[in-house]
């Protein structure tokens, strides 16, 4: 043991208390006085001059010792006996506590007690006898602390019963705070290189030939079906880790994938894994996993667990996007441009009022818009003084970016299939001052019948929504097989009526744009090519957008038009929007009546009916008759026309007319009656005789000849 560490361990020295000094004074023949009774427990508190150094010390202990009176030193002695007996109780609290400063030699430990003060007090001369010689010399070791100012201020008495241990700990280890940062700072120096070599070995272990991660263990597989099976929650970290594990061989198969396992056994790893960890059913995971690169789609699912950021679209018809920027700014919304891409869009950070109840939405500045919903206004780009279609108007947002782009000229036909629906949408077109839009409610496949001869059509369809399921979560397990085989139909029959909306002789436009809020191929590129195979009279063209991804031409065996690489998709992982797809159309012809029967097949010989039943072989469900086409003996529900209903209100309407002129609407019913009879008297003489003369060819060719004639003054007139 070193004298450091035995003085460390040793407390201080045994207190005196003032009877064993009046025992003392006793034996030697002293005056003794009354021993006054012990004071309350005082604890013993160091100095801050603690805090000098070895040098110090020296120097201190260097100086002479001064010669006391018997005064002083009886008052010394009771001082040291006092503070010692005080002392007796906290000594080895406080050693435990608080660490005493390394005493680096044996002189520094000589400095600490005193021991020249001691050899001082021995060899001192003094004239009378002491009140303390006869404990010095019987051989005890007590410290006065009185014969040294420098050892006086080591050691510092107070009342203070209630201190905080945190501060005399503090106090105590001032001395070498220093060294004790040092200290600090080489273990902190210490274990971040240890933790960088533990990456480093990490990062090696994966470039080791031998190691192969074990991702498709049996155990683990019966665990988590276990797992699931009993409808407990899964380990997330286990999965999360799985799928990173998978990731990474899919990636390098050839080296990393263990010795008689498939590249399928790894995808349907990691599938099932997707399924767990995100909350996918099995058959849409499947689906949007073929879309990516293993990578890509891991990237894909974690962008659908966070929101996309909250975008405003200014309303250019009431104010500019500085200046909405601003007054936004004032009232403690935090906001930036959405990009460059956009001259009329505002991304929201961070916002202490509600957007959706400023001043500024209420009087029309802006709208709450997704930015992904910009994109189809964009690729359409209305001119003014046009005619406009949107076939899915509700909720109005693009209905209004059309009318905003156009000016307020021109016309806008805003069109929705939902009454519940098309009452926000005339909100909205209303709140934002859009006054050239006229609000329909009609089925849009139904449309061409309707209306027809538009510049520009956008067509923004019903959708499954897997590009927004980070903003609907019901998606992941609502959508089924079922859904992605009658949605699509849908679809291409909404798009084949968009396409017979537009007037393809139109000298602006002849324009139409597709575009849905799906990743789903089956919605996107599917629908597009079986509207190019349908109508020979459009082509796809550029949707003049700054950025997104070509579409798909290939898509597991499937091969599409060349064409499609001019459609747009959009995905949350790569531009922070909302899944979507754009496709543009341009109209270069009228609609042939036979180009709707099948893929490239044209009625040349009249023989539509063998046609339409090789279309029929097909497994795919179509609809295969003209969309605009019309029949003169179908009763058409939609747009026809009750002829007894009508002639009520006409009826109604002229007595109304009479009675304000004043007349008697009788009148008109007497005047209606004696024509109808009259009518009928002509009618009955004329069928009395064809009866009496014979019918000839001459007669009839006389009849044809006067009903031509009477068509001509018709036309005339």
């Amino acid at each position: 043991m070193g004298v450091g560490r035995r003085m460390k361990k040793q407390g201080p020295p045994e207190p005196l208390s003032e009877a064993h000094f009046a025992n003392l004074k006793r034996k030697k023949g002293l005056p003794v006085d009354d021993v006054p009774e012990a004071p309350s427990s005082k604890k013993l508190k160091t100095s801050k001059k603690q805090l000098k150094s070895t040098k110090d010390k020296k120097s201190a202990n260097s100086k002479p010792a001064t010669t006391k009176t018997s005064a002083k030193a009886t008052n010394g002695a009771s001082k040291t006996s006092t503070g010692l007996k005080n002392g007796q109780g906290q000594g080895s609290k406080r050693s435990k506590e608080v660490p005493a400063p390394d005493l680096g030699s044996d002189e520094e430990m000589d400095d600490e007690f005193g021991a020249s003060d001691l050899e001082d007090i021995d060899g001192d001369d003094a004239d009378g006898p002491q009140p303390g010689d006869a404990f010095f010399d019987s051989g005890s070791s007590v410290y006065d602390s009185d014969h040294d100012e420098a050892k006086k201020e080591k050691f510092v008495f107070s009342d203070d019963e209630d201190e905080d241990e945190e501060d005399r700990q503090e106090k105590l280890t001032a001395a070498n705070i220093e060294g004790l940062s040092r200290k600090l700072d080489q273990q902190l120096e210490e274990e971040a290189a240890e933790n960088e070599a533990e990456l480093r070995d990490g990062a090696l272990q994966t470039n080791i030939e031998g190691d192969k991660p074990r991702v498709l263990g049996e155990e683990d597989d019966d665990e988590l079906s276990a797992k699931t099976k009993n409808l407990l929650a899964p380990d997330l970290q286990m999965l999360r880790t799985r799928i990173t594990e998978t990731i990474r061989v899919l990636e390098d198969f050839s080296n990393l994938a263990e010795e008689g396992r498939s590249r399928a056994e790894y995808t349907n790893q990691m599938l099932k894994d997707f399924c767990a960890y995100y909350g996918y059913n099995e058959y849409l995971a499947e689906k949007l996993i073929n879309l990516f690169p293993p990578r890509e789609a891991f990237l894909f699912f974690e962008a659908n667990e966070s929101a996309r950021p909250v975008v405003i679209r200014t309303n250019t018809l009431r104010t500019h996007r500085r200046d909405l920027a601003q007054a936004l700014i004032n009232r403690g919304v935090t906001l930036e441009p959405v990009g460059k891409w956009s001259k009329v869009g505002l991304q929201v950070f961070e916002s202490n009022v509600p957007l959706g109840a400023t001043p500024e939405y209420l009087a029309g500045h802006y709208i709450l818009q997704a930015a992904s919903s910009f994109l189809p206004v964009m690729a359409l780009c209305p001119q003014e003084n046009e005619r406009v279609l949107d076939m899915a108007a509700a909720p109005g947002g693009k209905t209004t970016h059309m009318a905003a782009l156009m000016k307020n000229t021109g016309v806008v036909f805003a069109n929705d299939p939902s009454k519940q629906r098309a009452k926000g949408l005339i909100g909205n077109i209303h709140r934002l001052g859009a006054r050239n839009t006229i609000v329909c409610n009609y089925d849009a496949r139904e449309f061409p019948r309707v209306m027809g001869g538009f510049d520009r059509v956008l067509l923004d369809a019903p959708c499954s929504g897997t590009g927004v399921i980070a903003k609907d979560p019901s998606v992941k397990t609502n959508r089924d097989e079922k859904d992605f085989m009658t949605l699509p139909h849908t679809q291409k029959q909404l798009l084949l009526a968009a396409i017979d909306s537009v007037n393809h002789a139109s000298k602006t436009g002849g324009y139409l744009v597709y575009s849905t809020c799906s990743v789903a191929v089956e919605e996107n590129e599917q629908v597009v090519a079986y509207a190019l195979s349908r109508r020979p009279n459009v082509k796809l063209v550029e949707t003049g957008l700054p950025f997104g991804k070509e579409g798909f031409t290939s898509y597991m065996g499937k091969d599409f038009h060349p064409s499609l690489k001019l459609t747009r998709r959009y995905y949350p992982h790569l531009y922070n929007v909302d899944g979507f797809f754009v496709a543009k159309f341009q109209k270069i012809g009228p609609t042939p009546p036979n180009a709707v029967l099948a893929n490239g097949y044209k009625d040349k010989n009249g023989n539509a009916k063998a046609a339409e039943g090789a279309v029929g072989d097909e497994t795919e469900v179509v609809d295969k008759t003209p969309v605009g086409a019309e029949c003169e003996e179908e009763k058409d529900d939609f747009g026809g026309f009750d002829d007894d209903q009508d002639k009520e209100y006409m009826e109604r309407a002229k007595r109304n007319a009479m009675r304000r002129r004043g007349l008697d609407p009788r009148a008109l019913k007497q005047g209606g009656s004696k024509k109808d009879k009259a009518s009928e008297g002509d009618a009955s003489a004329e069928k009395e005789k064809a009866k009496e003369e014979p019918v000839t060819e001459e007669s009839k060719t006389e009849g044809k000849e006067k009903k031509t004639k009477k068509g001509s003054k018709k036309s005339g007139k």
